[in-house]
């Protein structure tokens, strides 16, 4: 096959458009910098005014990152749709933040949801794991994040611009930065409603003239080409049962363990993070749970088969990874992430301008938020906890403008050093990987202290950084070789006479040390003191059993709990968070079927969407207009 040499050049009309978007983000920053610059509480939460639509379309915009269709255009072309489930599995940790947390998180009133350790521990214990995880998640990780972002902007820069990465980094992150710092949160929020349509309208665009490419040919083309390429696995939704290995790997463990044991940024269980940042700013719970829900349903059904179309465009177009290469000799750094630029550089122009504006959005919308929000805790949970407990809020702003350069100066270097998307998102998985269940059960069991959370953080670390040095991990020395298997990502492989755990393997049993460690702890320490314990309660007001104990004992000491906010319905809200994932599910399903073509499966699934939209407004909507007990 003659490889195909791309070549791209942008028109003036392309330059227009991206220079006209720069103009636009910078006067939003200009425009809301002074505002930003009255208080910690403007700069980080807009006031805590912000309507549901604004921080909905922002969660959306953040989590559409650039590296985002990378991401999934790697694991399409090598594994096939199928492989998504390894993130389309986060949406039942999405809808129990929804319906359950986002109005636990309203509730607590805190600045950032890393304060809450305050609120929710007490001692010294606290105090430290307040101040180590401001620096551990504001910095380390968030770098991690904001440089694997910034790894898509360089690869994007090379294929479409032949920009070196040291340019790609400079180019991406200068206007980024500046709006960011001038106009913080508000800022950041007007800016990602524009981002998001304009990334939306170039995910679109971007299928239609993949799908219209010659060796293509529209949908039908595209399905029929798959197959006659023997490439028809790739095109499956769900992981085929008569593969056990596979519909294991992909399918049952993400269902099954990942969703609930995994903490990862944008889809943590019992929201926090970005997410949290939101809910904390909204007007009040239900503009809490209104902006949740919509991230969730244009998060997983909107947004992903554009992308997919595109990857499964590539597989057509460029069959391997020696032709990207051969495409682009001018490129570093290429895998089959790069794919998805790879078939941007067919568009016209104009749409070439536009699409490539988009991609700019999404990195900025992605990079600006999480620049405010590891500053957020720099400045929130270390400098004014810890260093300066007297400064003044001026100061504070300024102090939130200085970390916002520095982290986005320290992620632009770190993310020279990177290299592939899919790693990237696997190591920050493993980083989380167990400390997911203890997230979602501190607000319902009053056992669980500081130093459960503690334990979590540094087991799951020490464990992720044994696998990473040790990538093929022994676990039996001598186990006989009829024991060694395979399970499709999730791998357990014989090396001579050992059984080792390599792949994603590792985060199963990842999830089984950190869990089982923090349980132990938990069970060995004396939990906070019954004062922070109470004020909780009064505060949150959660539900279940697991507060009956300190409610018991408050009574008796002549002073029961009087909760300033009604009680949450639990069931309600896993009966509500049942109903929406199903919704979103069959949204998704019927929308891959209609571009397979396979009219049944379409209407079937969209009848499903229909059936469980309705049932979801009676069970939550129609019903919870108010606070409710149980």
């Amino acid at each position: 096959m003659t490889p195909i040499i791309a070549t791209i050049n942008l028109q003036t009309i392309d330059w227009a458009i991206i220079l006209g978007f720069f103009v636009i983000a910078l006067g939003i920053g200009v425009y809301t910098s002074r505002q930003a610059g009255k208080s910690e509480s403007d700069f980080f939460l807009g006031g805590r005014s912000m309507p549901w639509w604004l921080l909905g379309f922002s969660m959306v915009a953040t989590t559409f990152s650039t590296d985002t269709p990378n991401f999934v255009t790697n694991i399409v072309r090598e594994h096939g749709v199928a492989s998504n489930w390894m993130w389309w599995s986060f949406l039942l940790t999405g809808m129990l933040t929804v319906f359950v947390y986002a109005k636990l998180w309203r509730r607590s009133g805190v600045t950032t949801d890393i304060e809450f350790y305050e609120l929710r521990y007490s001692g010294k214990e606290a105090a430290f794991l307040r101040g180590f995880r401001a620096i551990y998640l504001g910095v380390f990780f968030n770098v991690i994040i904001m440089a694997s972002v910034s790894l898509a902007a360089i690869k994007i820069g090379g294929v479409m611009l032949g920009l070196k990465p040291w340019e790609c980094i400079v180019y991406a992150a200068a206007v980024t930065v500046i709006f960011s710092s001038m106009g913080g949160f508000k800022g950041v929020l007007l800016t990602d409603f524009l981002l998001f349509i304009m990334a939306m309208v170039g995910a679109f665009a971007a299928a239609y003239y993949a799908l219209g490419h010659e060796s293509v040919g529209g949908m039908a083309g595209m399905v029929e080409k798959l197959e006659a390429n023997g490439m028809a696995d790739k095109l499956s939704i769900f992981p085929s049962a008569s593969d056990p290995a596979v519909y294991i790997g992909w399918f049952i463990i993400p269902l099954a363990v990942q969703w609930w044991s995994v903490w990862y940024p944008g889809a943590e269980p019992g929201g926090g993070g970005y997410l949290a940042q939101r809910m904390l700013a909204a007007k009040d719970e239900k503009h809490a749970v209104g902006a949740t829900l919509f991230f969730n349903a244009a998060h997983y059904a909107l947004r992903p088969w554009p992308w997919i179309i595109v990857a499964l465009c590539s597989l057509l177009v460029y069959p391997d990874l020696d032709s990207i290469k051969a495409a682009f000799p001018q490129a570093e750094n290429v895998g089959n992430d790069s794919a998805y630029s790879a078939m941007l550089t067919f568009l016209p122009a104009g749409w070439m301008g536009l699409v490539l504006t988009s991609l700019i959005a999404a990195y900025m919308s992605t990079i600006s938020t999480h620049l405010n929000w590891g500053s957020s805790y720099i400045v929130n949970d270390f400098y004014l906890r810890f260093l300066k407990p007297s400064a003044s809020q001026k100061e504070l702003v300024w102090v939130g403008r200085l970390s916002t350069v520095l982290l986005m100066v320290i992620a632009g270097t770190v993310a020279l050093f990177m290299e592939d998307a899919a790693k990237n998102f696997s190591l920050i998985l493993q980083i989380g990987a167990g400390t997911g269940l203890l997230f979602i059960l501190r607000w319902f069991w009053w056992r669980i202290n500081a130093y459960s959370e503690i334990t979590a953080m540094v087991a799951s670390f020490v464990v992720a950084l044994v696998f990473y040095f040790l990538p093929r991990f022994k676990l039996f020395a001598d186990a006989p070789k009829d024991w060694a298997f395979t399970v499709g990502g999730y791998e357990f492989i014989r090396v001579t006479d050992a059984i080792v755990i390599d792949g994603q393997g590792q985060l199963v049993l990842g999830v089984f040390l950190t869990t089982i460690a923090w349980i132990l702890v938990t069970l060995v320490t004396k939990p906070s003191d019954p004062e922070t314990l109470r004020t909780f309660v009064q505060t949150i007001n959660p539900a279940g059993k697991g507060w009956d104990q300190v409610k018991a004992a408050a009574e008796a000491e002549g002073q029961p709990i009087q909760p300033a906010e009604g009680r949450i319905n639990l069931g309600q809200g896993v009966h509500a968070m049942s109903l929406g994932c199903a919704a979103v599910y069959s949204f998704l399903f019927a929308t891959g079927y209609f571009v397979y073509g396979e009219t049944k499966a379409c209407l079937l699934f969209a009848l499903v969407t229909i059936a469980s939209s309705i049932a979801l407004y009676f069970v939550w909507f129609k019903r919870n207009h108010s606070h409710e007990s149980e």
